[in-house]
């Protein structure tokens, strides 16, 4: 049965990445990243032939220093986009800031892709205020007959720094050996460089301790961003800090016969955003988001983290958290 689960539930002070929508059926992904000083770039999407546009989403990712926490101007495809309410992280006083913001461009994707040849499509970004916006993100869940029974979910927000944690629980136990088996987790992550970066685990087991740097971006305020994406290799095992990718095969950290899937992730540096956070898995589940505890492994580097000195590309604050509205 394809159904499709969408929560809109009251935001709250101890909100962090949140389950913003869930497919089950024979639904596909998209997801693509890119920032830069200049203001203009493209972002794509990949969707099969015959595929039709079941959701689009398309996220900007800024930073402040200070209090001001306005969304940016962004056009899309064109088009001046209108964002829902930011989830804000900050503490104003001067100290760093960081917001995500959310707009549904349903319409434009599929206006250009339902019917269309299939394959990669460019979408053009202008981005307003390039020195406070590190990029953007566009998200796109295809249903495609062609495809077996997979659950999609979308969590986004703003990641709380000690700790988040997002879980998927199956009807049946999965498969992870099979060959089809789909396992399949991206990030996006945005103020993130110079070595900065978070923790990533799946049932307790440590995938990446690099998750960030600036892979769709560069190295300077303004375009600092990373965005797992369709035309990304998965990162390996524990990767290096530019061999991780913020896409990963999950398939292995699952134990065959399980029925729930656990990811957990961290911040030691605390200032790092994750702002978005979706998993595609082969089966039918439900999706939650859930307090986090961090792993054991983990606790000696954010004590660290919290005592750092910024770098020359950052300045400290204590965070709070907001959910997102379309």
């Amino acid at each position: 049965m394809l159904a499709l689960t969408s929560l809109v539930a009251p935001a709250s002070a101890n909100a962090s990445l949140t389950l913003f929508q869930q497919f089950n059926g024979s639904y596909g992904l998209s997801t693509d990243g890119g920032g830069s000083l200049s203001s203009s770039y493209s972002l794509q999407a990949f969707v099969p032939k015959g595929a039709t546009i079941a959701g689009a989403y398309l996220y900007q990712a800024n930073y402040f220093f200070g209090n001001n926490w306005a969304n940016q101007p962004v056009t899309f495809n064109n088009q001046q986009i209108v964002f829902g309410a930011p989830a804000v992280n900050a503490t104003g006083n001067g100290a760093l800031s960081m917001t995500s913001a959310r707009a549904d461009v349903t319409s434009i994707v599929a206006g250009i892709v339902d019917g269309g040849a299939g394959g990669t499509y460019n979408f053009a970004v202008t981005e307003g205020n390039s020195g406070m916006t590190d990029g953007t993100a566009l998200v796109v869940v295809y249903k495609d007959a062609a495809l077996a029974e997979q659950t999609v979910a979308l969590f986004d927000g703003y990641s709380a720094v000690g700790g988040d944690a997002l879980s998927m629980t199956f009807d049946k136990p999965l498969n992870s050996t099979s060959p089809d088996f789909v396992a399949d987790l991206r990030l996006g992550i945005n103020f993130s460089t110079g070595g900065q970066s978070s923790n990533v685990y799946v049932n307790g087991r440590t995938i990446s301790s690099n998750a960030g740097n600036n892979d769709d971006g560069s190295p300077y305020n303004g375009a600092l961003i990373t965005v797992g994406g369709n035309d990304d290799p998965y990162s390996p095992n524990n990767p290096s800090y530019a061999d991780d990718h913020e896409r990963y095969n999950i398939a292995p950290y699952i134990t065959p016969g399980d029925s729930t899937i656990r990811v957990t992730t961290n911040n030691p540096s605390r200032d790092d955003n994750i702002f978005l956070a979706t998993l595609v898995v082969s089966g039918n589940g439900t999706a939650t988001a859930v307090s986090a505890v961090p792993e054991p492994s983990s606790w000696a580097l954010m004590m660290i983290g919290l005592g750092a000195v910024g770098t020359s590309l950052r300045r400290r604050g204590r965070h709070s958290v907001a959910r997102l509205t379309a």
